[in-house]
């Protein structure tokens, strides 16, 4: 129960990425300090929660990279200036869409 409710949570924060750069290119998310951050905030909320997710429940799941999430966490909190924002475009649009359809499938 508490990890579905966790998935749920991962999935709205992925949504609000997506709203936050709808028509977004590299461009004009690479100079939108704002959408920048907040998509940056969203991403280091996915990986805490799931650092709060059961082990076992994870390892059910070994096909999510639950640990690339939760590395990318602390790569953002331990060092925010260090964090390239190409990567961060990168898993916007080629990784966080088959996450979303990978989670649906587990609630």
């Amino acid at each position: 129960m508490r990890n579905n409710i966790i998935i749920k949570k991962i999935i709205e924060y992925i949504d609000r990425i997506f709203d936050y750069t709808a028509g977004a290119t590299m461009h004009t998310f690479s100079n939108n300090t704002m959408m920048l951050e907040a998509c940056v905030f969203c991403l280091s909320q996915i990986g805490e929660l799931v650092n709060n997710m059961d082990d076992g429940f994870k390892e059910r799941y070994p096909d999510i990279p639950w640990f690339n999430i939760a590395n990318l966490r602390n790569r953002i909190v331990h060092d925010y200036e260090g964090v390239k924002i190409l990567l961060i475009w990168d898993i916007i649009k080629n990784d966080l869409s088959d996450l979303k359809s990978e989670l649906k499938k587990l609630v």
